[in-house]
């Protein structure tokens, strides 16, 4: 992910260092930390910041939402919000400032680079598309007095905005309609569990439930989320192998752990490690991609209460990992269509997806030079065999 330079406006102390820690992590510079938005208005002044992390309820007489408004009069910067509130009177404020992204407390590591990255390609589309009408204007000017030729170039220049303008409409309708479901189950167990949490009485078993349907919406949410980001990453070709060293069991542990937190169908995950290097060098980010999409997938296409088998040895500079499950099986005749974008079997039934897992861990294993290889059969299940070069 990119470096920016990052204004923190938080008055908890302790959230505002938790907050800079993570950022700093991931290679962001923070040119100050603000509990107040006359502070923070101060800071902008001697100091420009690409993005602003913004805390609703501050100390001062400008809270978080009215000192948006005037960062997007004065200085042009995207704005993302940091708030524990999710009621409706705050949202409808929020959304009147048009920030870049809204997080909810407490947020992981991953979410928020996730939404900085999201609320940075926001921000820059807007002002590509605003210095393209700009462009437009100038020329329309230039050419009055040459009127067939200032006409041939604003058809030209309709046509293109138009196309964006389709492209934006298409993108906005399949991102919203993959959020309409898992938001919504979040917005109505909220307000249950905040319901329940102001009775007397005991309601365990209820918070427990929609807890656990809030933890999936989000994760549903996250996925695609992180689905789009990736192939936007891999249209505008920015997909690059960045190798580092990496410790590979607390890897493994890693996608382990986040595979078996989304496991619905109480299938277990039988893992046998070969002798594995306590170190290698390669791309964990695209690592993660292909082993997290390719587990998920098993998990979610097993049968009930079944299991996936997980193999992973080192031979000769390479990870080679085969992935098994022994659920519903691909047709034979959409076999040569599994890593394209959206598609998805006519035998996968009510599971959910968005037919893009394959087409992520393909594309992966591209840049990584990998190679991968799959046998399946219809009630019998599906094998997948990778090969990645590491160092």
């Amino acid at each position: 992910m990119f470096s920016l330079k990052v204004l923190i406006v938080e008055d908890d102390s302790v959230s505002a260092l938790l907050l800079k820690r993570a950022l700093e992590k991931n290679n962001h510079e923070i040119i100050g930390i603000a509990d107040s938005g006359e502070m923070a208005l101060q800071i902008l002044e001697e100091e420009p910041a690409e993005i602003v992390m913004m805390d609703i309820n501050l100390s001062g007489e400008l809270d978080g939402i009215k000192t948006t408004e005037i960062i997007n009069e004065k200085f042009d910067i995207p704005v993302v919000y940091l708030s524990a509130s999710s009621d409706a009177e705050t949202l409808n404020k929020v959304v009147g400032t048009n920030p870049s992204a809204y997080v909810i407390k407490p947020f992981n590591i991953r979410e928020l680079n996730m939404v900085i990255e999201l609320a940075i390609f926001k921000d820059r589309k807007e002002k590509e598309l605003q210095k393209l009408n700009n462009e437009l204007e100038e020329k329309v000017k230039q050419r009055t007095a040459e009127l067939y030729e200032a006409n041939k170039e604003l058809t030209k220049a309709l046509e293109k905005e138009r196309e964006i303008n389709e492209l934006k409409s298409r993108i906005v309708l399949n991102v919203s309609h993959g959020f309409k479901t898992p938001l919504t189950s979040i917005l109505s167990s909220a307000q249950l569990l905040q319901l329940y949490a102001e009775k007397d009485h005991p309601f365990k078993q209820k918070i427990a439930k929609h807890a656990m349907k809030i933890e999936n919406s989000v994760r549903a949410l996250n996925n695609l989320l992180t689905s789009v980001l990736f192939f936007g990453k891999a249209d505008a070709n920015k997909m690059e192998y960045k190798p580092k060293k990496m410790f590979v069991q607390a890897f493994i542990k890693e996608v382990l752990d986040t595979v078996k937190a989304g496991v619905e169908n109480n299938v277990k995950i039988k893992t046998e490690l070969g002798d594995l290097p306590k170190v290698i060098v390669s791309d964990s980010d695209l690592l993660y991609q292909v082993f997290e999409n390719l587990l998920s997938n098993a998990v979610k296409y097993s049968k009930d209460e079944g299991e996936v088998k997980f193999v992973l040895n080192y031979e000769d500079g390479q990870l080679i990992a085969k992935i098994q499950d022994k659920g519903i099986g691909i047709p034979k005749g959409e076999q040569d269509q599994l890593y394209d974008r959206f598609f998805r079997a006519h035998n996968v039934g009510i599971v959910e997806g968005s037919g893009l897992g394959l087409s992520i861990v393909k594309k992966c294993l591209e840049v990584l030079k990998g190679d991968i290889t799959f046998t399946s059969e219809v009630g019998k299940g599906t094998t997948f065999h990778v090969k990645i070069p590491v160092d």
